[in-house]
């Protein structure tokens, strides 16, 4: 016995490590095409563009590992079927299950080894790429705008440019509509060219303008009838915006610890207590001392209308008022408590991915040597086929129950467990047909039944 586990071990492990670097390449051309634009030709260092690729794809690690148990337990016993070595261990009386068991034992300490790495490498990985990120968005400030589109992060103002030359950080031909004061869209620039670059003190992103003109609305009481504006010519104009409201923070690693994506399972765990604890004394206050203070303030003050002035009209008129404004106050707070939950979803979401996409190795393996004994292929053919089909059916799955946990409809526990829920009894499922020598996805009955009634049709025609 063991030199039967020890072969199967060795059949296993070469398309293991293969299928998990083909599905780390599939699944890093995915993200890294998002990222194309903004990255190829645009004047970053060498350097900064592997360390880049190499957090990418270090985050794609435990949704790799899934996908390689699947395609891998599909080939090697697809294989074996297919050599007739799985009924030969069958005839001589060993069973199915035993002869899953020792890789069985692999996909357990490969799940193991997927929910450390999520625990304790990918919240580092995580951490090293936000602040990448961050630091590529510093020296490149210009990096998010992209030419002849508007550009709208920045709050109260909208920018489009012409042209950019990504290794000099200037812009060409460069428009900025001013819409930050009470009168909306009051101010225009125009420039011939603009740099970019964040202040000494990384607190504010600057722009110096140079060759333009800038265009205001005056606002005065004949605004309706002469439409008056002022133009102002100048040869160099700085302005300076809030690096928050760019959505850029410092660039130091201790701040981003907070973040959920970046915490451990016991960091996550106190952080989930923190804020289900916060959340619990906001939604006491808010009953404590709204909704009862509002009920209360209402009755007494149209009582007090009633007795001092018997006048319909003020009585309706501060009903309406209070309503309105009980209305808005709930709502904010209701926006407000909405937005605390998402908050904690997102947590509770980190939490579960880790332990949940560890449990899909098992079951994914569960699932790819059932199919593999059924099929009787190995190769890159059709074992190939089926784990992709099954793969993004479990994806699909996956990402409509994380999406359902964001909007606040469903329970993380279900949202993010939902794609094992239901891989489960269909992994059970496949394992009773593959030890019952099912031909359930054995393409060959098929084909023979399709011959079968073809004969029995020309029979019938004859």
């Amino acid at each position: 016995m063991r030199k039967l586990h020890l072969f199967l071990i060795k059949s296993f492990l070469p398309p293991f490590i293969a299928t998990f670097f083909i599905a780390i390449f599939v699944l890093f051309m995915q993200f890294l095409w998002k990222w194309v634009d903004e990255l190829i030709g645009k004047g970053l260092e060498t350097e900064i563009i592997l360390k880049f690729i190499y957090y990418a794809a270090a985050r794609l690690v435990p949704l790799a590992l899934p996908i390689a148990m699947l395609i891998a337990s599909i080939m090697t016993f697809g294989k074996l079927a297919e050599r007739q070595e799985l009924s030969a261990l069958k005839s001589s009386g060993i069973s199915l299950s035993k002869i899953m068991t020792p890789l069985l034992v692999v996909s357990v300490f490969i799940s193991i080894i997927s929910f450390s790495y999520s625990n304790y490498v990918l919240p580092v990985a995580n951490l090293k790429s936000g602040t990448l990120i961050y630091d590529i968005q510093k020296t490149k400030p210009a990096l998010n705008i992209r030419e002849g589109e508007f550009y709208t992060e920045i709050d109260g103002y909208t920018i489009k440019v012409n042209k950019k030359d990504y290794l000099t950080n200037i812009l060409y031909g460069i428009i900025i509509y001013d819409h930050s004061s009470q009168q909306s869209n009051d101010k225009v620039i125009i420039a011939d060219s603009a740099e970019m670059k964040i202040t000494d003190n990384e607190q504010y992103l600057e722009i110096k303008l140079h060759n333009g003109s800038s265009y205001i609305e005056v606002y005065n009481e004949d605004r309706l009838k002469n439409y008056a504006h002022q133009r102002i010519n100048f040869k160099e104009n700085i302005i300076r915006f809030d690096l928050k409201k760019f959505g850029l923070k410092r660039s130091d690693e201790s701040i981003y610890k907070n973040h959920y994506s970046m915490m451990s399972v016991q960091q996550l765990s106190k952080s989930i207590d923190s804020l289900e604890k916060k959340l619990s004394e906001r939604e006491n206050h808010f009953i404590q001392n709204y909704t009862e203070k509002f009920n209360i303030d209402l009755t007494r003050g149209s009582s007090d209308t009633i007795k001092n002035n018997r006048n319909k009209r003020e009585i309706i008129d501060l009903t309406i008022n209070k309503v309105k404004s009980t209305k808005s106050i709930l709502k904010s707070n209701s926006d407000d408590l909405r937005y605390r939950k998402s908050i904690i979803n997102r947590h509770k979401i980190e939490w579960h991915r880790k332990f949940s996409l560890a449990f899909a190795c098992i079951i994914l393996y569960i699932i790819g040597a059932s199919l593999g004994s059924i099929i009787k292929k190995g190769g890159f053919s059709i074992p190939i086929l089926v784990s992709i089909l099954l793969f993004i059916l479990y994806h699909i799955l996956n990402i409509s129950g994380e999406k359902q946990v964001k909007e606040v409809g469903l329970d993380p526990l279900i949202g993010m467990w939902i794609a094992n829920l239901i891989f489960t009894p269909l992994s059970f499922f496949l394992l009773y047909k593959a030890t019952t020598d099912s031909s359930l996805l054995d393409f060959s009955y098929y084909k023979q039944f399709i011959n079968k009634l073809y004969s029995i049709g020309k029979l019938n025609k004859s």
